[in-house]
């Protein structure tokens, strides 16, 4: 038997706005936490060793289904094709075509090209995951870029070794792997050629891990001879290339908050770089430009249009804007691609995407609908570099049914099956799940969408689990494509529910607006509304919901369970924002001061101290039973320091009345934000999720 560990109590006092703040557990935090990403070594000995028996506690008490993991790892494996190419990409001018491999084998992709023409065996290996992983003899292995040089001569690639979002760069030839420029150090991993193929553009990490400046590097010198082009000086603002506009006449650079952004642009064929503002920064307005024919697209909220339109301007005149596509109420106007004769681009509206084309020269616009689903995700990818074709790849999926892919003409109207995502069991049929479009009224009465899918038999009388996903942060929306992991639930009749709670941007700006700063109660509010809704409806009952999440949805999660606890059965919380009133008033770490526009600024303003300190999980955790709880987290995280959710355990521990489990599992070594490296990896940590949330489910067996 092994004891749940405890983490020795040291108490701090902090006065902000003449309010104390006790906290016991600060001492986790170490000041020189950035140096910590890069060398583990550096950790407070007592911080790890506790980390260790938390990890061993954790152990000890999944011992039960350390089998079953097996089990799962081995199910969710053999469902998914694992020797598989994607679609090609076509460089007709240039007499190349890539595309991704991925073998039994390989835990990484392989990219190939070859000879327009010639037969497969001509296909030329060009990168290798695993190998170059080997070759480096690295436990963790994040691939920030894969870039060709636009002679097709060169490749570049940044690694992140360690999981701290620190990438190297690296540039060589690709016939004979022969490296032709030094590393390039400390960068956000982003890599662009210049159109002679002599330069790459890429944006170097400050002392806080923020992206401040971009330079320009000449391949094959010293990256102490590089060119800075640009440096961001505000410090709420980060800054990177955008890479080529669609007609390659201009490169852009943005600047951007979580509210404002700003352009800059310079002409691709220039040897001395010229910057050219295109508008200045204004405050909440966004905007991003794009180049063709002729003109400049702006993609923008300027003008009262919270949901964003586009306009357009010559290139000699960028201050006489016309509206292209206006906007329109509560419905997000997304991004968009051209061909010579088409302008392809997306919306949202009631929290489901669409795809729509538009004919530049008639001016004709209409629907790309190719599923009669309700719920679906389309999408659609140009074919080649060239853009005189009508020709585009297009697909869809959904909750219930794997992605199909076509070649669609754009003028006749015709699509080729082309490619399916495969599903390696024989059970398995869109027919045999549901997938349901809800809406329940929060407390204020706005209308939530939830997204129910299920197998057909799982019966809706009151008895099943549901495991209910949200996010809920920054205006990210909820995605509603295929899962092939999410069958492991759905077949042991596990009800699987999205809730597009406010905070995200399912339901224009506006939705966003609500669920952010002084209204960030909604999304938690909305949540919960969705929760007792599904007990109401008989998807589920009181006590049968496993809340699942992560980053700013493990902020959802830990003040939810702090609101409501006995709706839950359970919650995996994965790299959870917990401590949300300390990184807010820490303005040294990475992204404290960026996030102000999200969350508020509790260190200079105190009704936003009083209100986040109000919700942070951590600052609101009560002597009362709690549900089964597993917090996931890594040592090398930079966006969600581990302290955040070591601290919420140790805490909850002294609190909670339950004899509930409460399971904390740090990575030590070799995981960032995103978990462990490597397919094999990734499915590993699924397979843990799923058997705790099987454990708890009493599911083991099946």
């Amino acid at each position: 038997m092994i004891n749940p560990p405890k983490l020795k109590r040291k108490l701090e006092v902090k006065k902000y706005h003449e309010y104390e703040i006790k906290d016991e557990f600060s001492w986790v935090h170490q000041k020189n936490i950035l140096e910590i990403l890069k060398d583990s070594s550096k950790l407070n000995p007592e911080v790890r060793k506790y980390l260790e028996e938390e990890n061993a506690y954790t152990k000890f008490q999944m011992k039960d289904t350390e089998k079953f993991q097996k089990k799962l790892f081995e199910e969710i494996k053999n469902r998914i094709r694992l020797d598989d190419e994607s679609l090609h990409f076509y460089y007709n001018k240039d007499g190349w075509e890539y595309w991704t491999k991925t073998t039994k084998e390989n835990n990484y992709s392989i990219q190939l090209r070859k000879k327009i023409g010639d037969g497969k065996d001509k296909a030329e290996e060009y990168w290798n995951g695993d190998k170059e992983k080997k070759k480096l003899g690295a436990s963790y292995f994040g691939v920030g870029d894969l870039s060709v040089s636009h002679d097709h001569s060169l490749l570049g690639y940044s690694l992140d070794i360690n999981g701290s979002e620190y990438y190297t760069i690296h540039v060589r030839r690709i016939t004979d792997e022969q490296i032709v420029t030094e590393k390039i150090k400390n960068t956000s991993g982003g890599i662009i050629f210049s159109k002679d193929s002599k330069y790459i553009f890429y944006t170097l990490l400050n002392a806080k891990h923020q992206p401040k400046k971009v330079f320009r590097h000449k391949i094959g010198s010293s990256q102490k001879e590089d060119e800075l082009i640009y440096e961001e000086k505000d410090e709420r603002f980060t800054v990177g290339m955008g890479g080529l506009t669609t007609d390659e006449k201009f490169y852009c650079l943005g600047t951007s908050d979580h509210n404002t952004t700003e352009t800059h642009y310079f002409s691709a064929d220039e040897e001395k770089i010229k910057l050219k503002l295109f508008q200045k920064r204004t405050e909440k307005i966004r905007y991003s430009i794009d180049s063709w024919q002729g003109y400049f697209y702006i993609h923008t909220n300027q003008d009262k249009s919270p949901d964003f339109k586009i306009c357009r301007c010559k290139h000699q005149n960028i201050n006489n804007w016309e509206d292209f596509i206006p906007a329109k109420k509560e419905v997000i106007i997304g991004g968009y691609d051209f061909l010579d004769d088409w302008m392809i681009r997306s919306e949202t509206s009631n929290a489901l995407p669409k795809l729509f084309v538009r004919n530049l020269k008639s001016n004709e616009e209409e629907e790309l609908r190719f599923a009669d689903e309700k719920v679906w995700s389309p999408s659609v990818a140009e074919m080649q570099k060239e853009t005189n074709t009508d020709n585009v790849y297009i697909s869809y999926s959904s909750p219930k049914t794997n992605s199909r892919a076509y070649i669609y003409n754009l003028r006749t109207k015709e699509k080729k099956f082309v490619k399916e995502q495969e599903v390696l069991d024989k059970n398995y049929s869109p027919k045999n799940y549901i997938t349901e479009r809800l809406e329940c009224k929060s407390h204020d009465g706005r209308l939530i969408p939830l997204t129910i899918t299920r197998h057909k038999d799982t019966k809706v009388d009151g008895t099943a689990n549901i495991l209910l996903y949200s996010y809920g942060s920054y205006g990210n929306s909820l995605s509603f494509g295929f899962s092939n992991t999410r069958l492991t639930l759905l077949n042991r009749h596990i009800i699987w529910v999205d809730a597009s709670v406010r905070g995200g941007r399912e339901r224009g700006e506006i939705w966003h607006e609500e669920g952010k700063m002084l209204n960030k109660k909604n999304t938690f509010e909305d949540y919960m509304s969705a929760a007792k809704f599904l007990i109401e409806k008989k998807y589920t009952y009181k006590g049968g919901i496993v809340g699942y999440g992560g980053s700013a949805g493990g902020l959802l999660l830990g003040a939810v369970v702090n609101q409501a606890p006995e709706l839950f059965l359970g919650m995996v919380i994965q790299v959870g924002f917990l401590d949300s009133l300390t990184t807010n008033v820490d303005h040294s770490l990475p992204l404290s001061l960026g996030e102000m526009t999200e969350f508020g600024d509790a260190k200079g303003n105190f009704d936003h101290f009083k209100y986040i300190k109000s919700y942070s999980p951590y600052h609101n955790i009560k002597q009362m039973d709690y549900p089964n709880l597993l917090l996931v987290t890594n040592l090398k995280d930079v966006r969600v320091l581990f302290d955040e959710p070591t601290k919420f355990t140790a805490k909850l521990r002294q609190y909670k009345t339950d004899k509930n489990l409460l399971l904390l599992k740090c990575e030590l070594e070799d995981a960032g934000h995103g978990g462990k490296s490597g397919r094999d990896s990734a499915i590993e940590e699924i397979a843990f999720d799923y058997s705790f949330i099987l454990k708890i489910t009493n599911k083991l067996n099946t």
